[in-house]
């Protein structure tokens, strides 16, 4: 059996899918694009979105020629309600996005009515929720398609990568077809990205965590290194010569073995999360992940502070290794918010959420000790923490 028939049994097997179901690209945007591309999105049609989001997900849009709409989010799921998407569509709405965001299942049933009652596309953003369930459902099999990111620090983790799921025969069919379309990875591609896989597995440790981190959004925003976003993608709305591709067998294999470490993977971010949720609960902060539909898998573990530098700061001084995921509505970008058509200051709540959120660690590489660590700095710095009550909506 070849490296990518195996890998989409064992993929669409965990999903509990038809093998037929999975789709497989160099990095999960693609998917979105695919999956946008194929539902019939076009020019002058209207996607809705989260106003706390990754630039990618507007990219995606605009590439072909769409407009992002952008929905407030609430704080204590820090993803959008149903009851706001309904307000902003019209007659040019398509698609609904529905996100997972770090590792906190949305509430689908809502959205999946709303779609149904309007008649549109739904796509749950499951770049943040590989392996969490909702309802009893594996994240990514509830919405009529969905697509996952296996980027470097994704819970589930090829490198780079991205899947596709679609519950549909017929959409299945065509971003099957539309996968078959595309380039693979090129020589140097693969092997840029095996000699970082290497790298990653030998020097990320919580010591190195902030020079790494540094060094990793600067060589990765010039193009020097294969990172997350290039640097077109952070500077217009043109897509990148080098998008359009399918995932290659190095992502695959990584992957394979992805799998096999999961639930050790899954189980260990779950322990963290309650360890840093019983080290704080007395505090009277909001905390993430109270919900009674869903099982997460805690990509991260948000916290509003009052001054981010000023926590950050100390973090490093201390060897603490915060995260400093959406740090913008439209993560990372921090301005010329009006190429992606995003109203700054017309979502409040998204935007006081990027201003002030900090991201606990729950990555396999943290220990036990790390993160006791990590709580026991947080709560010395309990001032700096917004309290429920203090949230200004």
């Amino acid at each position: 059996m070849s490296i990518d028939s195996k890998y989409r049994e064992k993929i669409s097997a965990f999903l509990g899918l038809e093998e037929t179901a999975i789709g497989l690209f160099w990095k999960g945007r693609v998917g979105l694009y695919g999956l946008l591309q194929v539902m019939g999105v076009r020019p002058g049609d209207e996607v809705i979105i989260p106003a706390f989001t990754c630039v990618v997900v507007p990219n995606a849009i605009k590439y072909l020629g769409a407009t992002p709409v952008y929905v407030d989010v609430n704080p204590d799921t820090y993803n959008m309600g149903p009851e706001e998407v309904e307000k902003h569509i019209t007659s040019n709405t398509r698609v609904i996005i529905a996100q997972n965001t770090f590792g906190l299942s949305p509430n689908l049933d809502p959205f999946v009515a709303l779609a149904h009652k309007h008649k549109l596309r739904l796509i749950e953003d499951c770049t943040h929720g590989f392996g969490g369930s909702y309802q009893g459902q594996p994240n990514g099999t509830v919405a009529e398609a969905s697509f996952f990111s296996t980027q470097w620090n994704k819970p589930y983790s090829t490198g780079l990568g991205g899947i596709t799921v679609c519950q549909d025969p017929q959409l299945a069919r065509q971003i099957r077809n539309w996968e078959a379309s595309l380039e693979s990875p090129g020589f140097f591609k693969r092997n840029l990205l095996q000699a970082q896989l290497m790298a990653r597995d030998h020097l990320l440790k919580p010591a190195l965590y902030w020079q790494l981190l540094k060094l990793y959004r600067l060589l990765s925003a010039k193009g020097i290194i294969t990172g997350s976003s290039s640097g077109g993608e952070l500077e217009g709305i043109q897509m990148p010569a080098d998008y359009l591709m399918q995932m290659s067998g190095i992502q695959k294999k990584r992957g394979l073995k992805a799998l096999a470490d999961w639930e050790a993977n899954k189980a260990h971010r779950q322990k963290l999360a309650a360890l840093y949720t019983e080290a704080l609960s007395d505090l009277s902060v909001p905390l993430p992940g109270d919900t009674p539909y869903a099982s997460h898998t805690y990509i991260k573990y948000p916290l509003l502070v009052r001054d981010r530098d000023y926590i950050f700061g100390e973090a490093e001084k201390e060897r603490v290794p915060l995260g400093d995921w959406m740090l913008s509505p439209i993560h990372p970008v921090r301005e010329g918010f009006e190429k992606w058509d995003y109203p700054y200051g017309k979502n409040p709540r998204a935007e006081f959420l990027s201003d002030h959120v900090i991201n606990l660690q729950t990555d396999p590489g943290i220990s036990l000790d790390v993160a006791r660590r990590s709580a026991a700095f947080i709560r010395n710095h309990k001032n700096q923490l917004y309290r429920k009550e203090e949230l200004p909506f």
